[in-house]
Parts: structure tokens; C-alpha cells; sequence
């Protein structure tokens, strides 16, 4: 039999801002949503990207991780890198 996954609607919404070449590289910020799920999961993100800039091989490794991690817990989020051809 196959599993049929059934889209729950959005939790929580976040935007995932790169800050520029200085430390810290990256912010989070809650649009709208649980405030406790998206403190947790501004935690998570921060923990894989605020050393990292957004040309770094490993970038796209954590971004990958962060948009899965997104995904199950129902939170849609929206990358602001500052280049509008960047693409992940």
C-alpha cells in the first residue's frame, strides 16, 4: 500500500535574511505563528547558518537541512539573500 501524505496547513511563517559579509551572517524573523515554535526553530536555523555565507559549499547543505526541518514542522519560510537571482 502507499502512503498518502495529507498537507496540514501553515503553522507559522519565517524569513531567513542574510545580514552581509560581517558576523553575524544571518537573522530570523517571525512573521506571523506560535512564538514558542518559532523561537525553536530561529534556534535550529541560526545553529547551522550564522557562520556561514551564503557562497559557502556547506550553505546549501544547512539549507537543504532547514528547508526539511521547515517542512515538518509546517512552517513556511522565505529566503531574502539579497540577490534576487540567487536561487538555493
Amino acid at each position: 500500500m502507499s502512503e498518502v501524505q495529507v498537507a496540514q496547513p501553515p503553522r507559522a511563517h519565517a524569513r531567513i535574511v542574510y545580514l552581509g559579509a560581517v558576523s553575524p551572517h544571518w537573522e530570523v524573523y517571525a512573521d506571523w505563528g506560535d512564538r514558542a515554535l518559532l523561537e525553536e526553530f530561529r534556534t535550529r536555523v541560526l545553529a547551522r547558518l550564522v557562520l556561514l555565507t551564503k557562497d559557502d559549499p556547506q550553505f546549501r547543505r544547512n539549507a537543504a537541512r532547514i528547508v526539511r526541518d521547515a517542512e515538518r514542522e509546517a512552517i513556511t519560510i522565505e529566503w531574502d539573500t539579497g540577490d534576487p537571482d540567487f536561487e538555493l
